[in-house]
Order: structure tokens, then sequence, then C-alpha cells
């Protein structure tokens, strides 16, 4: 896609709307906006670091929706945002650290296996929901190491973390899932805020790709409650599965 008569910000701005919709939703909106950004013939490790830090205010105000809930965590904040700052700062050296040929050939698997997740995002989201563990320093241990290995992933690619802590933090034992839902608003921006400061910082942000897909996420957001009311999440996932497939096997196809 060439940028004729600004065609392709358009493109990318209806890929932040339905991000910003799906995110609010249910999830999973990187599988359309991040495939948009390749599309348009971005560099990927720029579209990459782009998309993050362009859909990071959905998370955060997520998490201010939240902020009821994660007042009352105060202990495993505690130990939870430091392990996201380390992980998401840690993910964004390692992007920038991988030449993007070799970037190149890792988004078409990095996309499947987010669809995947995004697939098993019910049985995932139910891990550890029914039962009740033992928070010993053990177990606290455990999940700060979860969280770090987790905000790594998000920080170097990001579509799936947030289905990823609703898994770790329910093995933890965390079973109000919107306790759960809560600290992953509040960790997926931390790991998101912390990677795009690297980001900016290295000077690996594409602004005009940032605005017309941030503009469209803060827009999908806000219609996300609308259009939540009119169709369920599953619809929603499935759309964003699809669009993965797609993907994947797109990309695979441009390599031969």
């Amino acid at each position: 896609m060439h940028e004729i008569f600004g065609l392709d910000y358009l493109a990318i701005f209806f890929g932040g709307l339905c991000a910003g919709i799906m995110n609010a939703v249910a999830g999973g909106g990187t599988l359309v906006s991040f495939p948009i950004l390749l599309w348009a013939g971005r560099d990927p490790i720029l579209a990459n670091a782009t998309n993050a830090l362009a859909l990071w205010p959905g998370s955060l105000a997520g998490a201010w929706g939240f902020r009821r809930e994660i007042a009352r965590l105060p202990r495993l904040l505690r130990f939870l945002v430091p392990a996201a700052m380390l992980g998401g700062l840690t993910g964004g050296w390692l992007l920038l650290a991988t030449p993007s040929k070799v970037f190149s050939g890792f988004v078409p698997y990095l996309i499947l296996f987010a669809t995947l997740l995004l697939a098993t995002k019910s049985v995932l989201a139910r891990l550890g929901g029914s039962t009740s563990v033992e928070r010993t320093g053990t177990h606290a241990a455990l999940l700060f190491a979860g969280q770090v290995v987790v905000s790594v992933y998000g920080g170097y690619f990001g579509a799936g973390m947030g289905i990823l802590m609703l898994a770790v933090l329910g093995l933890y034992g965390v079973s109000s899932f919107h306790e759960r839902n809560a600290l992953k608003n509040l960790l997926s921006a931390t790991t998101n805020g912390l990677a795009g400061l690297f980001f900016i910082a290295n000077g690996a942000i594409r602004w005009d790709d940032g605005l017309a897909l941030g503009v469209g996420s803060v827009a999908g957001g806000l219609l996300g409650a609308a259009v939540g009311r009119r169709l369920s999440s599953r619809v929603l996932e499935s759309i964003a599965i699809v669009v993965g497939i797609i993907a994947t096997a797109s990309l695979l196809l441009r390599r031969h």
C-alpha cells in the first residue's frame, strides 16, 4: 500500500478504531492494527513499537476504570508493578536489538501465537479461577518471575499479553475475575508505557502513524461499550482470530 492521497493513514486509523473496539470488549486488537501497519509497507520493528505506544492509552484508561479493584490489592502491586516495569524495558530493548530482517522472520509466528492465545482465551482465563492458592513467599516469587516473563513478551511484541497475564494471575490464586482484569489493565499499561518510553528515547516511533493509530484507538475505545451491546465478545474475538490467521498466511506467502 502506497501513500496515495493519505489512504494508508485512513487504513491505519481504521485499524486503530477496530483495535480500540476489540480491546475494550474482547481483546486481540493488535491482531488487526499491527498487520495493517505491515501491509502499509512499514518497517516491522518501527510498526511494532509505534503500535505498542499508540494503543497504550487504552490500557491506561482501562486501569483507571478498575481503580477500585486495584486499590484493594496493594500487596500484589508492590511486586507486580516493578516486575512489569523490568519486563517491559527488557522486552523493548530486545526488540530494538533484533535486526529488522530477523524480526520480520519472527512476525508471522508471533501473530500465529497471539491468535492461538486468543482462540484459547476462555480456557486460559479460567486457570486457577476456581481454586485458592496459599500465597506464600515462594508463590509470590513465582508470580514475580511469571510477570517478568509475560512483560518481556509484551515489551517485545505485545499481542496476547493480557491473556497471558490473566492466566498467570489465575494460577497464583487471584480468584476474582474483576481483580485479575484490573491488574491486567494496570500491568499492561505499565509494560507498554515503559517499553514506549524506551522506543521514544531510541527514535523508534513513526509519529504520523502513531497519531492516526492512536486517534483511532481512542475513538474505538469510546465506541467499545456501544458496540459491545450489539455484538458479543465472542463475535469480536472470532473476527480477530480470522484476521490473525489471514495475516499469518499472507506474511508467510509474501516470503515465498
